[in-house]
């Protein structure tokens, strides 16, 4: 997938859900993954000609982990003329030596989501964007459905009351392939994750169902999409009247 494209499918979310206001400055929470770099990709370009101004900063989450070398994105964040920050933390040893989580996965989240708000309000940033495209948006769902007996996922916009920030998905609109192609026409410089339980969670064992389905039946994943953006699901009825 070109730049252009990314771009278009972006700024079409951005758009159709009021995401960007002038003078936003938005954080980027950079793990080193593929769709937090092919954020910083999109956000760094569209704030070059978008109507409103706003700047972008990239933060990344050190979780104390040895073996996680940033200079590649370092680089790439100098490539792209965007403030990088790393804020140091210890949560792996927190939690896989000192609580020997079996299920670490969500107090991970919740600390590092944490950690990212404290950098945030440090840096002066009021929003922040996280890398959600439209396969996580699915994911959820279902994780919702099978996992709490409820119909719900993430909004494309959430004000986030204790905190006073925003949250911004400016990727819905892209799907996890279009990623992964723009990530190898460009040769991003995804970092690979030094979790244990990377790969090994709920989430990846839904992921893997929605594929399975959708390969039997094609078309499965975009009709449960379009069901969500039909739904009475919070924030997902608040468009300008536009369609993806």
């Amino acid at each position: 997938m070109t730049l252009q494209k990314v771009l278009s499918l972006v700024r079409r979310a951005v758009d159709d859900y009021n995401m960007i206001d002038e003078n936003d400055k938005i954080a980027i929470g950079i793990s080193g993954g593929k769709d937090s770099l092919t954020l910083l990709y999109a956000l760094s370009h569209l704030r070059r000609f978008y109507p409103k101004k706003f700047d972008v900063v990239a933060i990344t989450v050190d979780l104390g982990f040895d073996n996680l070398n940033l200079d590649r994105i370092k680089d790439l964040c100098k490539e792209l003329n965007v403030e990088y920050y790393i804020e140091k933390t210890e949560i792996a040893k927190i939690i896989f030596e000192d609580r020997k989580e079996s299920n670490p996965c969500s107090l991970c989240a919740k600390m590092r989501k944490g950690a990212l708000n404290e950098a945030m309000k440090k840096i002066g940033c009021n929003k922040i964007a996280y890398a959600h495209h439209k396969d996580d948006v699915v994911d959820t769902m279902i994780m919702s459905l099978i996992y709490e007996g409820r119909f719900h996922t993430f909004s494309p916009v959430t004000f986030l009351d204790r905190t006073g920030l925003t949250v911004i998905r400016p990727l819905m609109y892209m799907n996890e392939s279009d990623v992964i192609g723009f990530v190898n026409k460009y040769d991003v410089p995804v970092v690979k994750s030094p979790c244990p339980a990377d790969k090994h969670t709920k989430r990846e064992y839904v992921k893997n169902l929605i594929r399975d389905i959708n390969h039997e039946t094609p078309g499965v994943k975009e009709r449960m999409f379009t069901a969500i953006k039909n739904s009475n699901i919070k924030g997902w009825s608040d468009t300008n009247g536009k369609s993806e």
